[in-house]
């Protein structure tokens, strides 16, 4: 059985023959297997030798390149169009006049030119200056800008006279100022220092007067002004800057009760053509249209525990600022005069915080400016404080007086072309 198994196995091998051998199998990857050594490729050059480099070939530019440059940009400035000039230096700040005027003979030039006040005149500053006399240097003044929130200290204005002058009312860019003996008026822009004294009164009187003014083109200041003053015992006079001339327009009605106890130190308030005088004794407002001459009076009593008063004006509206005091506390209001009522109403007053500061202390308050902006200086024993109120908005802010201490002050708008 076991031969006849091997004889078949050996006719099997002699039909098909061996098999191949098997194939060898493939080490595992994690075999090490040398290879030929890699060349890496070299290190990109430094971004810092690239700089150096083109530095090194960067050519400098020559003399004449440069040359040729200044000489075309004197070309184009000297071509360029002068009302374009205008155009653009209109709307600059007010305080860049300062340091335009400076530059060359030109530029100074363009503020007296048609071209440059027809420009202005479409451009009216945001918020108005403020005009201030301080303590320590009556004889200059010093003009802050709310919007820059910046002090300015122009050169003081050849006033021809060796008296002490203050600033009582302003219209169209325009400052009035009356000499401390009541008797010489001046008119003066405090940004170009154009003066003009104005003619002596026909009437004497030199008591203490209550000053108003008013402008036919408020924005520019260049179509004339009037300027009024009212004395308490009734005797007023009205200058006309196109006649140069002061004249009495009409008597005051007998049913206004004299004296009129006029605050001459308050200015007076001008809407929709009318002047405004606040009174006491009675208490109210006598208001004079300088156009046709007619008076009106208003007797309106002041709001309790108030004192220290003057009169606002915003948008048409009269309004009245003081401080109310209620045993150590002292407090600033502002009120508008009812039309219907004829009666005052509170419409805001400063922030406690504020007012916390002059807690039973006596404050000397005093009220600049009379416009929709109007700034505030409280005084007390060894402190001082400057504070801008805006009407409209009804903000408070406080102002860095750099130490001053004023005596008087007004707003204005500021303005290049208003003349005297």
């Amino acid at each position: 059985m076991f031969r006849q198994l091997i004889g078949q196995l050996q006719d099997f091998v002699d039909l098909h023959g061996f098999p191949p051998p098997p194939a060898p199998i493939a080490p595992p990857s994690y075999f090490f297997h040398p290879q030929p050594p890699t060349k890496l490729p070299p290190p990109p050059p430094s971004p810092l030798h690239d700089d150096r480099k083109s530095k090194r070939t960067q050519k400098e530019p020559t003399q004449i390149e440069t040359s040729d440059l200044n000489e075309t940009m004197e070309e184009i400035w000297r071509y360029f169009p002068e009302d374009l000039y205008e155009a653009v230096i209109a709307r600059l700040p007010i305080a860049a006049f300062f340091r335009f005027r400076s530059v060359c003979h030109n530029w100074n030039s363009l503020l007296t030119s048609d071209g440059f006040t027809r420009q202005c005149s479409q451009f009216r500053p945001p918020q108005p200056w403020f005009y201030t006399i301080a303590h320590n240097n009556v004889n200059s003044g010093a003009m802050y800008d709310p919007v820059s929130r910046k002090w300015h200290h122009p050169i003081a204005p050849k006033i021809p006279t060796t008296t002490i002058v203050f600033p009582v009312a302003s219209a169209g860019g325009l400052l009035c100022f009356l000499d401390i003996g009541h008797r010489s008026f001046y008119v003066c822009n405090p940004l170009t220092n154009s003066i003009k004294e104005l003619p002596t009164r026909s009437a004497k009187v030199w008591q203490r007067v209550a000053v108003g003014m008013m402008s036919e083109t408020p924005a520019t200041g260049t179509g004339g002004y009037k300027i009024m003053w009212l004395a308490s015992n009734g005797e007023y006079e009205v200058y006309n800057s196109k006649t140069d001339t002061w004249q009495r327009l009409g008597t005051m009605p007998e049913c206004i009760k004299l004296p009129l106890s006029v605050n001459s130190n308050l200015q007076t308030v001008t809407a929709d053509g009318w002047l405004y005088f606040l009174r006491s004794d009675p208490d109210g407002i006598v208001s004079f249209e300088i156009e046709s001459g007619t008076w009106k009076e208003y007797q309106i009593p002041f709001p309790p525990d108030s004192g220290d008063h003057a009169l606002a004006e915003c948008g048409g509206r009269i309004m009245m600022v003081g401080v109310v005091r209620k045993g150590a506390a002292s407090c600033v209001c502002i009120w508008e005069l009812q039309k219907m009522s004829l009666l005052w109403k509170e419409v805001d007053r400063m922030p406690n915080v504020m007012c916390l500061e002059f807690y039973g202390k006596h404050v000397k308050f005093l009220c600049l400016g009379n416009g929709g902006l109007v700034m505030f200086s409280l005084e007390s024993k060894m402190m001082n404080r400057l504070i801008t109120y805006d009407i409209l908005k009804k903000e408070w802010v406080k102002v860095n007086g750099n130490g001053l201490w004023i005596v008087c002050g007004t707003a204005f708008h500021p303005s290049l072309t208003a003349t005297a």
